[in-house]
């Protein structure tokens, strides 16, 4: 397992939505470069939004980089 800066892989949009930057997994569904997250919608059981000054732990398989959950930048989680 890895961690990755948060904006390593969601780019935050003009209009306050996230996209990720590669092919990513949550909880078993896929989400593509393409998909707009908006702030207070749950993707995967997620609101990425909580998450912007946290880690991401994940593991790429393949090309598509697995989310398995958080850490915070400081340390604790």
């Amino acid at each position: 397992m890895e961690k990755y800066n948060f904006f390593d892989v969601f780019q935050e949009n003009s209009d306050g939505s996230l996209t990720p930057k590669v092919s990513i997994n949550v909880n078993g569904i896929n989400f593509g470069p393409g998909t707009r997250f908006t702030r207070g919608v749950a993707f995967g059981g997620i609101d990425f939004h909580q998450y912007k000054d946290y880690n991401i732990v994940a593991e790429y398989i393949g090309e598509v980089l697995f989310i398995r959950g958080f850490s915070r930048k400081d340390g604790q989680n």
